[in-house]
């Protein structure tokens, strides 16, 4: 069980000059924290000088890197054992930092995992529930909340991913898949959420197709048959069904139906190839 004095916690911050320093002394009295480091990307409303004021250590990003940058910045400055990410946004409730760190130790990565009532509008509450049900597929256990941004995790496991994070949005995208498709313990620990301050900077009809794009690169890299499997199988049973349909009308086998075939004994051995890879990958893990 971890202490507020092992957790570092991990504020991404990009023009949130009105919430942050509000975050930070409202998350003051949840705990004891070994430290609160803010890394600014890039705003140029005063997100920094807010963040200071209110005591945390701040990064500075020159420019706009992205919230994935942000906080690889900010893991490999932290000096805690353990470290909680959260949104600058207020959004998230200090009162469930307390409840996100006291399984460390027994688990490696604690998720935030919002109710759909408590999410934001019905396109996104629809956008993260496909979300949710593909990573569910691919990964074999059910994800409630795969897009959270309040997560606490080791911080020596947030490291080995480190190299997988995207600069953008998605990065608890990519550490959730990461975490368990690694054999890592993983829980989903119910928190509230309030509405955020100021806009989002996510738009679903912009990022919804890179948060599957990220989905499944993910995946092919620890579990590629999950991905080349079923398109395997589509394209035989399509290629074989075209084939019976000519053969019983035409008396014969198309072009088309031997491709879509031989497509599929190229994808299945893609695949297979693919796994056996990620397999050698982590045998050395320990």
């Amino acid at each position: 069980m971890a202490s507020a004095d092992q957790v570092t916690v991990l504020i991404p911050a990009f023009n949130e000059a009105s919430a942050i320093g509000h975050v930070i002394e409202a998350l003051r009295p949840a705990g004891n924290w070994r430290e609160i480091i803010v890394v600014d990307d890039g705003s140029t409303d005063g997100t920094a000088t807010a963040a200071a004021a209110a005591g945390a250590t701040v990064i500075r990003h020159p420019y706009n890197k992205g919230n994935g940058a942000a906080i690889k910045s900010g893991l490999r400055a932290a000096q805690g054992e353990f470290v909680l990410i959260l949104d600058a946004d207020g959004q998230h409730q200090p009162s469930d930092a307390a409840r996100l760190i006291a399984p460390l130790g027994d688990y490696d990565l604690v998720i935030g995992a919002r109710t759909g009532s408590m999410q934001a509008s019905w396109q996104r509450r629809l956008g993260n529930s496909l979300l949710n049900w593909l990573a569910s597929y691919l990964t074999g256990r059910h994800i409630p909340d795969l897009t959270s941004g309040m997560r606490a995790g080791r911080r020596a496991c947030l490291m080995e991913f480190i190299h997988l994070l995207p600069n953008g949005f998605s990065t608890p995208t990519t550490t959730t898949l990461s975490f368990i498709k690694a054999g890592y313990n993983v829980r989903f620990e119910p928190i509230s959420v309030e509405m955020r301050v100021g806009t989002s900077k996510i738009k679903l009809a912009r990022d919804g197709s890179k948060f599957v794009l990220i989905i499944i690169r993910v995946m092919t890299i620890f579990s590629p048959l999950r991905v080349f499997l079923p398109v395997s199988a589509a394209s035989f049973f399509l290629g074989a069904a075209y084939a019976v349909w000519t053969i019983a009308t035409q008396r014969h086998v198309t072009n088309s139906s031997v491709l879509l075939i031989v497509l599929a004994v190229l994808l299945f051995a893609v695949g297979l190839v693919s796994e056996q890879i990620a397999t050698l990958r982590f045998d050395g893990r320990k």
